[in-house]
């Protein structure tokens, strides 16, 4: 049986592959720029690949997919659509989604520190999205 640990830092890897996905679907269509579309469109199939796995390791051992907060869900779209009103440019958009990043990558070291019992499969998933993070922040440096 796999242990409560692990379960839980799926959990919060699935939430936060979807938050990822959300967020970049609330800016993609305002994005100008094509080369900076194109990176966020490969981070958002990057999340969705990830997320597919985190669903199936989920469902195998019988447990169910987590959504993101619906609080900060709808904080992180009102603090995007009241930005991108303000200054709808596409540096206003790599801020905030170098923001997103980073809280992302600060909350997923958290839950590995957390949930320190969670298998090496869970671990590696969250690392791998970790990653996922890092390498759009750092590409999202040429648009800020």
């Amino acid at each position: 049986m796999v242990n409560s640990d692990t379960i839980k830092l799926l959990k919060e890897c699935d939430a936060g592959s979807k938050m990822a996905v959300a967020s970049i679907d609330d800016v993609v269509e305002k994005i100008r720029d094509s080369s900076m579309k194109s990176l966020l469109q490969e981070s958002k199939d990057h999340h969705e690949k990830l997320g597919n796995e985190i669903h199936s390791l989920l469902n195998q051992y019988g447990k169910s997919e987590k959504d993101p907060h619906p609080m900060a869900k709808g904080m992180s779209w009102m603090k995007t659509n009241m930005k991108l009103t303000m200054d709808d440019s596409d540096a206003t958009a790599a801020d905030l989604i170098t923001d997103g990043c980073n809280m992302g990558i600060k909350s997923l070291y958290r839950y590995m520190n957390q949930y320190k019992a969670a298998d090496d499969t869970s671990k590696d998933i969250c690392n791998r999205l970790v990653s996922i993070e890092e390498e759009l922040r750092k590409g999202l440096r040429n648009y800020l």
